[in-house]
Protein backbone atom coordinates (compact mmCIF):
# COMPACT_ATOMS: atom_id res chain seq x y z
CA UNK A 1 0.00 0.00 0.00
CA UNK A 2 1.15 3.38 -1.42
CA UNK A 3 2.05 5.58 2.75
CA UNK A 4 3.13 8.74 0.38
CA UNK A 5 -0.97 9.45 -0.48
CA UNK A 6 -2.27 11.77 1.59
CA UNK A 7 -5.36 13.32 2.00
CA UNK A 8 -4.90 16.71 -0.23
CA UNK A 9 -4.39 14.52 -2.91
CA UNK A 10 -6.72 13.89 -5.93
CA UNK A 11 -5.79 11.51 -8.67
CA UNK A 12 -5.89 12.98 -12.40
CA UNK A 13 -8.27 10.58 -13.40
CA UNK A 14 -10.73 11.66 -10.64
CA UNK A 15 -14.11 12.62 -12.20
CA UNK A 16 -17.50 13.53 -10.71
CA UNK A 17 -20.67 13.06 -12.79
CA UNK A 18 -18.68 12.92 -16.41
CA UNK A 19 -15.94 15.70 -15.57
CA UNK A 20 -12.60 15.71 -14.42
CA UNK A 21 -11.56 17.98 -11.41
CA UNK A 22 -8.75 19.29 -9.63
CA UNK A 23 -8.62 20.42 -5.80
CA UNK A 24 -9.37 23.68 -7.07
CA UNK A 25 -12.18 22.74 -9.30
CA UNK A 26 -13.91 20.50 -6.43
CA UNK A 27 -13.71 23.70 -4.05
CA UNK A 28 -16.22 25.86 -6.17
CA UNK A 29 -18.09 22.36 -7.12
CA UNK A 30 -19.24 22.10 -3.59
CA UNK A 31 -20.03 26.34 -2.94
CA UNK A 32 -22.39 25.72 -5.96
CA UNK A 33 -23.70 22.63 -4.30
CA UNK A 34 -24.29 24.30 -1.26
CA UNK A 35 -25.45 27.36 -2.49
CA UNK A 36 -28.18 25.96 -5.41
CA UNK A 37 -28.06 22.17 -4.76
CA UNK A 38 -30.76 19.38 -3.68
CA UNK A 39 -29.94 18.16 0.09
CA UNK A 40 -28.36 15.34 -1.23
CA UNK A 41 -25.89 17.78 -3.00
CA UNK A 42 -25.81 20.22 0.17
CA UNK A 43 -24.12 17.10 1.94
CA UNK A 44 -21.83 16.17 -0.19
CA UNK A 45 -20.50 19.92 -0.93
CA UNK A 46 -20.35 20.22 3.23
CA UNK A 47 -18.04 17.16 2.57
CA UNK A 48 -16.31 18.87 0.22
CA UNK A 49 -15.40 21.42 1.83
CA UNK A 50 -14.32 19.74 5.44
CA UNK A 51 -12.12 17.40 3.18
CA UNK A 52 -9.85 20.08 1.72
CA UNK A 53 -9.80 22.35 4.96
CA UNK A 54 -6.77 22.81 7.54
CA UNK A 55 -8.48 20.19 9.61
CA UNK A 56 -6.31 16.92 9.79
CA UNK A 57 -9.73 15.49 10.75
CA UNK A 58 -13.45 14.66 9.95
CA UNK A 59 -16.13 14.41 12.54
CA UNK A 60 -18.51 12.14 12.22
CA UNK A 61 -21.63 10.71 14.66
CA UNK A 62 -21.45 6.55 15.10
CA UNK A 63 -24.23 4.82 15.05
CA UNK A 64 -23.69 3.42 18.90
CA UNK A 65 -22.19 0.44 17.50
CA UNK A 66 -19.45 0.04 19.75
CA UNK A 67 -21.66 2.03 22.48
CA UNK A 68 -23.58 4.97 23.00
CA UNK A 69 -23.41 7.32 19.89
CA UNK A 70 -21.14 10.31 20.01
CA UNK A 71 -19.26 12.61 17.98
CA UNK A 72 -15.75 10.95 16.72
CA UNK A 73 -12.63 12.78 15.04
CA UNK A 74 -11.29 10.81 12.57
CA UNK A 75 -8.09 10.85 11.12
CA UNK A 76 -8.57 12.21 7.11
CA UNK A 77 -5.22 10.32 6.84
CA UNK A 78 -6.91 6.98 8.06
CA UNK A 79 -9.79 7.51 5.71
CA UNK A 80 -7.32 7.68 2.79
CA UNK A 81 -5.99 4.16 3.81
CA UNK A 82 -8.98 3.19 4.34
CA UNK A 83 -9.81 4.24 0.29
CA UNK A 84 -6.45 2.62 -0.58
CA UNK A 85 -7.21 -0.64 1.09
CA UNK A 86 -10.93 -0.96 -0.53
CA UNK A 87 -9.03 -0.20 -3.81
CA UNK A 88 -6.60 -3.16 -3.59
CA UNK A 89 -9.16 -5.65 -1.61
CA UNK A 90 -11.63 -5.38 -4.71
CA UNK A 91 -8.93 -4.44 -7.44
CA UNK A 92 -10.57 -1.24 -8.08
CA UNK A 93 -8.00 1.42 -9.02
CA UNK A 94 -8.16 4.16 -11.48
CA UNK A 95 -11.22 4.85 -13.92
CA UNK A 96 -13.62 2.69 -11.88
CA UNK A 97 -16.76 3.39 -12.84
CA UNK A 98 -18.68 3.65 -9.75
CA UNK A 99 -22.47 4.84 -8.06
CA UNK A 100 -22.19 7.07 -5.22
CA UNK A 101 -26.00 6.50 -3.99
CA UNK A 102 -25.69 6.53 -0.08
CA UNK A 103 -26.76 9.74 2.52
CA UNK A 104 -22.43 11.85 2.65
CA UNK A 105 -23.95 12.83 6.01
CA UNK A 106 -22.22 9.35 7.17
CA UNK A 107 -19.23 7.59 7.13
CA UNK A 108 -20.13 5.13 3.93
CA UNK A 109 -21.09 7.79 1.97
CA UNK A 110 -18.00 10.41 3.03
CA UNK A 111 -16.20 6.83 1.82
CA UNK A 112 -17.08 7.07 -1.72
CA UNK A 113 -15.97 10.38 -1.78
CA UNK A 114 -12.67 9.65 -0.67
CA UNK A 115 -12.17 6.93 -2.50
CA UNK A 116 -13.25 8.85 -5.96
CA UNK A 117 -10.68 11.63 -5.08
CA UNK A 118 -8.07 9.22 -3.91
CA UNK A 119 -8.44 6.39 -5.83
CA UNK A 120 -9.32 8.04 -9.16
CA UNK A 121 -12.91 6.51 -9.67
CA UNK A 122 -15.39 7.78 -12.12
CA UNK A 123 -17.95 8.51 -9.91
CA UNK A 124 -21.77 9.47 -11.04
CA UNK A 125 -24.07 11.18 -7.93
CA UNK A 126 -27.48 9.89 -7.25
CA UNK A 127 -29.81 10.87 -5.03
CA UNK A 128 -29.83 8.42 -2.14
CA UNK A 129 -33.40 6.71 -2.75
CA UNK A 130 -34.55 3.06 -1.87
CA UNK A 131 -33.70 2.46 -5.25
CA UNK A 132 -31.03 4.64 -6.96
CA UNK A 133 -31.43 2.47 -10.64
CA UNK A 134 -34.87 3.02 -10.94
CA UNK A 135 -33.97 5.57 -14.06
CA UNK A 136 -30.27 4.64 -14.95
CA UNK A 137 -29.40 2.21 -16.72
CA UNK A 138 -25.66 2.78 -17.12
CA UNK A 139 -23.27 -0.19 -16.30
CA UNK A 140 -20.69 0.25 -13.55
CA UNK A 141 -18.10 -1.63 -12.06
CA UNK A 142 -18.43 -0.72 -8.25
CA UNK A 143 -21.16 0.43 -5.71
CA UNK A 144 -22.28 0.73 -2.21
CA UNK A 145 -25.64 -0.01 -0.68
CA UNK A 146 -27.89 -0.39 2.21
CA UNK A 147 -29.77 -4.10 2.06
CA UNK A 148 -33.20 -2.07 1.43
CA UNK A 149 -31.79 -0.40 -1.93
CA UNK A 150 -30.14 -3.56 -3.47
CA UNK A 151 -33.93 -5.34 -2.67
CA UNK A 152 -35.72 -2.84 -4.62
CA UNK A 153 -33.24 -2.66 -7.29
CA UNK A 154 -32.80 -6.54 -8.49
CA UNK A 155 -34.19 -5.86 -11.48
CA UNK A 156 -31.36 -3.63 -12.95
CA UNK A 157 -28.33 -4.65 -10.24
CA UNK A 158 -27.03 -6.72 -13.27
CA UNK A 159 -25.60 -3.46 -14.52
CA UNK A 160 -23.29 -3.56 -11.50
CA UNK A 161 -20.36 -5.94 -11.85
CA UNK A 162 -18.99 -5.43 -7.93
CA UNK A 163 -21.33 -4.42 -5.35
CA UNK A 164 -20.77 -3.69 -1.48
CA UNK A 165 -23.54 -3.94 1.13
CA UNK A 166 -23.38 -2.23 4.35
CA UNK A 167 -25.36 -0.61 7.12
CA UNK A 168 -27.76 -3.76 8.04
CA UNK A 169 -27.77 -7.72 7.78
CA UNK A 170 -28.65 -9.44 4.48
CA UNK A 171 -31.31 -11.23 4.87
CA UNK A 172 -31.36 -15.13 4.18
CA UNK A 173 -34.41 -13.99 1.70
CA UNK A 174 -32.52 -10.89 0.00
CA UNK A 175 -29.13 -13.26 -0.36
CA UNK A 176 -30.96 -15.78 -2.31
CA UNK A 177 -32.22 -13.67 -4.51
CA UNK A 178 -28.66 -11.81 -4.74
CA UNK A 179 -27.17 -15.30 -5.47
CA UNK A 180 -28.49 -15.48 -9.14
CA UNK A 181 -27.24 -12.41 -10.14
CA UNK A 182 -23.71 -11.69 -12.15
CA UNK A 183 -23.32 -9.04 -10.16
CA UNK A 184 -20.29 -10.18 -7.41
CA UNK A 185 -22.26 -9.12 -4.16
CA UNK A 186 -19.73 -8.42 -0.78
CA UNK A 187 -21.47 -8.01 2.69
CA UNK A 188 -19.44 -6.03 4.35
CA UNK A 189 -18.25 -5.66 7.91
CA UNK A 190 -17.37 -2.67 9.76
CA UNK A 191 -18.85 0.94 11.45
CA UNK A 192 -18.08 4.43 11.71
CA UNK A 193 -15.06 3.93 14.21
CA UNK A 194 -13.07 1.54 11.35
CA UNK A 195 -13.80 4.30 8.81
CA UNK A 196 -16.15 2.17 6.93
CA UNK A 197 -15.59 -1.59 6.14
CA UNK A 198 -13.09 -3.77 7.43
CA UNK A 199 -13.67 -7.00 6.48
CA UNK A 200 -16.31 -8.55 3.58
CA UNK A 201 -17.45 -11.75 1.86
CA UNK A 202 -19.33 -12.91 -0.30
CA UNK A 203 -22.99 -13.12 -0.35
CA UNK A 204 -23.57 -16.29 1.48
CA UNK A 205 -20.79 -17.39 2.66
CA UNK A 206 -20.55 -17.58 6.16
CA UNK A 207 -16.87 -16.20 6.93
CA UNK A 208 -15.83 -12.41 6.40
CA UNK A 209 -12.33 -12.14 4.82
CA UNK A 210 -10.59 -8.61 6.57
CA UNK A 211 -8.96 -5.62 4.26
CA UNK A 212 -5.22 -5.11 4.69
CA UNK A 213 -3.59 -4.14 7.61
CA UNK A 214 -5.94 -5.38 9.95
CA UNK A 215 -5.03 -8.02 12.92
CA UNK A 216 -8.23 -9.16 14.44
CA UNK A 217 -8.64 -11.30 17.81
CA UNK A 218 -11.15 -11.83 20.49
CA UNK A 219 -11.87 -10.81 24.19
CA UNK A 220 -12.97 -13.04 26.80
CA UNK A 221 -16.74 -12.68 25.91
CA UNK A 222 -15.82 -14.31 22.31
CA UNK A 223 -16.74 -10.55 21.30
CA UNK A 224 -14.24 -9.56 18.18
CA UNK A 225 -11.31 -6.95 18.99
CA UNK A 226 -10.07 -5.16 15.73
CA UNK A 227 -6.50 -3.07 15.51
CA UNK A 228 -6.87 -1.91 12.12
CA UNK A 229 -3.41 -0.35 12.66
CA UNK A 230 -3.78 2.34 9.34
CA UNK A 231 -7.04 3.41 10.19
CA UNK A 232 -6.89 4.07 14.11
CA UNK A 233 -4.65 4.40 16.79
CA UNK A 234 -6.77 2.68 19.20
CA UNK A 235 -7.53 -1.08 19.35
CA UNK A 236 -11.38 -1.25 19.21
CA UNK A 237 -13.26 -3.73 21.54
CA UNK A 238 -16.71 -4.90 19.32
CA UNK A 239 -19.61 -6.28 20.82
CA UNK A 240 -20.08 -8.65 17.89
CA UNK A 241 -19.47 -12.58 19.07
CA UNK A 242 -17.65 -13.97 16.44
CA UNK A 243 -15.75 -17.38 15.72
CA UNK A 244 -12.20 -16.52 14.32
CA UNK A 245 -11.17 -19.63 11.90
CA UNK A 246 -7.89 -17.42 11.34
CA UNK A 247 -5.58 -14.75 10.83
CA UNK A 248 -7.68 -13.26 8.06
CA UNK A 249 -11.17 -14.68 8.53
CA UNK A 250 -13.82 -14.66 11.11
CA UNK A 251 -17.89 -15.96 11.15
CA UNK A 252 -20.17 -13.48 12.72
CA UNK A 253 -22.50 -15.12 15.34
CA UNK A 254 -24.13 -12.11 16.53
CA UNK A 255 -24.42 -8.91 18.97
CA UNK A 256 -23.39 -9.82 22.35
CA UNK A 257 -25.34 -7.05 23.55
CA UNK A 258 -28.75 -8.66 22.17
CA UNK A 259 -27.87 -12.28 23.41
CA UNK A 260 -31.54 -13.36 25.19
CA UNK A 261 -30.11 -15.92 28.88
CA UNK A 262 -33.84 -17.39 28.67
CA UNK A 263 -34.09 -20.31 31.44
CA UNK A 264 -30.30 -20.80 31.27
CA UNK A 265 -30.23 -20.82 27.47
CA UNK A 266 -27.91 -18.49 25.79
CA UNK A 267 -30.00 -17.84 22.19
CA UNK A 268 -28.46 -15.01 19.49
CA UNK A 269 -31.22 -12.94 18.26
CA UNK A 270 -29.17 -12.99 14.90
CA UNK A 271 -29.73 -16.75 14.09
CA UNK A 272 -33.05 -17.12 14.36
CA UNK A 273 -34.53 -13.88 13.00
CA UNK A 274 -32.38 -15.50 9.79
CA UNK A 275 -34.22 -18.58 9.91
CA UNK A 276 -37.68 -16.44 10.44
CA UNK A 277 -36.35 -14.15 7.69
CA UNK A 278 -37.69 -17.07 4.95
CA UNK A 279 -41.15 -16.84 6.41
CA UNK A 280 -42.30 -13.34 7.22
CA UNK A 281 -42.26 -10.17 4.98
CA UNK A 282 -42.32 -7.42 7.22
CA UNK A 283 -39.55 -6.12 9.07
CA UNK A 284 -39.58 -7.87 11.91
CA UNK A 285 -36.90 -8.94 14.86
CA UNK A 286 -36.72 -10.73 18.32
CA UNK A 287 -35.53 -9.99 21.75
CA UNK A 288 -35.66 -10.56 25.10
CA UNK A 289 -38.25 -9.31 27.88
CA UNK A 290 -38.39 -9.77 31.69
CA UNK A 291 -40.16 -12.62 33.00
CA UNK A 292 -40.36 -14.07 36.36
CA UNK A 293 -39.92 -17.57 35.80
CA UNK A 294 -37.59 -17.34 33.18
CA UNK A 295 -35.40 -14.52 33.40
CA UNK A 296 -36.20 -13.38 29.59
CA UNK A 297 -38.54 -14.61 27.74
CA UNK A 298 -38.28 -14.41 23.65
CA UNK A 299 -40.57 -12.69 22.02
CA UNK A 300 -41.03 -11.57 18.23
CA UNK A 301 -41.71 -8.19 16.97
CA UNK A 302 -43.56 -7.39 13.78
CA UNK A 303 -44.10 -4.20 12.00
CA UNK A 304 -47.20 -3.65 10.76
CA UNK A 305 -50.84 -3.96 11.54
CA UNK A 306 -51.62 -7.59 13.67
CA UNK A 307 -52.20 -10.95 12.14
CA UNK A 308 -52.63 -14.40 12.79
CA UNK A 309 -48.83 -16.57 11.70
CA UNK A 310 -49.47 -19.56 10.46
CA UNK A 311 -47.47 -22.30 12.37
CA UNK A 312 -45.48 -23.38 9.91
CA UNK A 313 -43.72 -19.72 10.30
CA UNK A 314 -41.78 -21.43 13.47
CA UNK A 315 -41.12 -24.80 12.10
CA UNK A 316 -37.64 -25.33 11.08
CA UNK A 317 -36.50 -23.19 14.80
CA UNK A 318 -35.24 -25.22 17.40
CA UNK A 319 -36.81 -25.73 21.03
CA UNK A 320 -35.83 -23.13 22.25
CA UNK A 321 -36.06 -20.95 19.45
CA UNK A 322 -40.03 -20.47 19.27
CA UNK A 323 -40.98 -17.15 20.68
CA UNK A 324 -43.11 -16.80 23.70
CA UNK A 325 -45.01 -14.39 22.30
CA UNK A 326 -45.73 -12.22 18.98
CA UNK A 327 -46.08 -8.30 19.02
CA UNK A 328 -46.84 -5.99 16.65
CA UNK A 329 -46.00 -2.00 16.32
CA UNK A 330 -47.36 0.42 13.57
CA UNK A 331 -44.08 1.40 12.29
CA UNK A 332 -40.39 0.65 13.55
CA UNK A 333 -38.24 3.48 15.06
CA UNK A 334 -34.93 4.22 13.24
CA UNK A 335 -31.58 5.78 14.01
CA UNK A 336 -30.53 8.67 11.86
CA UNK A 337 -28.70 5.86 9.52
CA UNK A 338 -31.70 3.29 9.21
CA UNK A 339 -31.01 1.22 11.93
CA UNK A 340 -33.84 -0.53 13.75
CA UNK A 341 -33.88 0.85 16.90
CA UNK A 342 -35.12 -2.49 19.38
CA UNK A 343 -34.85 -0.56 22.49
CA UNK A 344 -36.87 1.86 22.17
CA UNK A 345 -39.51 -0.11 20.12
CA UNK A 346 -39.65 -2.52 23.15
CA UNK A 347 -39.89 0.37 25.64
CA UNK A 348 -43.10 1.73 23.46
CA UNK A 349 -44.84 -1.32 24.16
CA UNK A 350 -44.28 -1.38 27.57
CA UNK A 351 -41.30 -3.14 28.13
Amino acid sequence: MNNTITPNFVHPKCKLNGFHFTAEDLGRVAYSFIKEGAPYEKAIGDFILDWFDANHFIEMRTSGTTGTPKVIRVAKQAMVNSALATGEFFEAGPSTKALHCLPSQFVAGKMMLVRTFILGWHTDLVEPSSNPLERNNTVYDFCAMVPLQAQHSLEKLNNIKKLILGGAKVSSALSKQLKTLDTKVYETYGMTETVSHIAAKRIAEPAFTVLPNVDISTDDRNCLVINPYKLTDETLITNDVVDIIDDTHFVWLGRYDNVINSGGVKLFPEQIEEKLSHHIQQRFFVAGVPDATLGEKLVLVIEGKPYTLNDTVFSNLGKFEKPKDVLFTDTFLETGSGKIQRAAILKGLGF
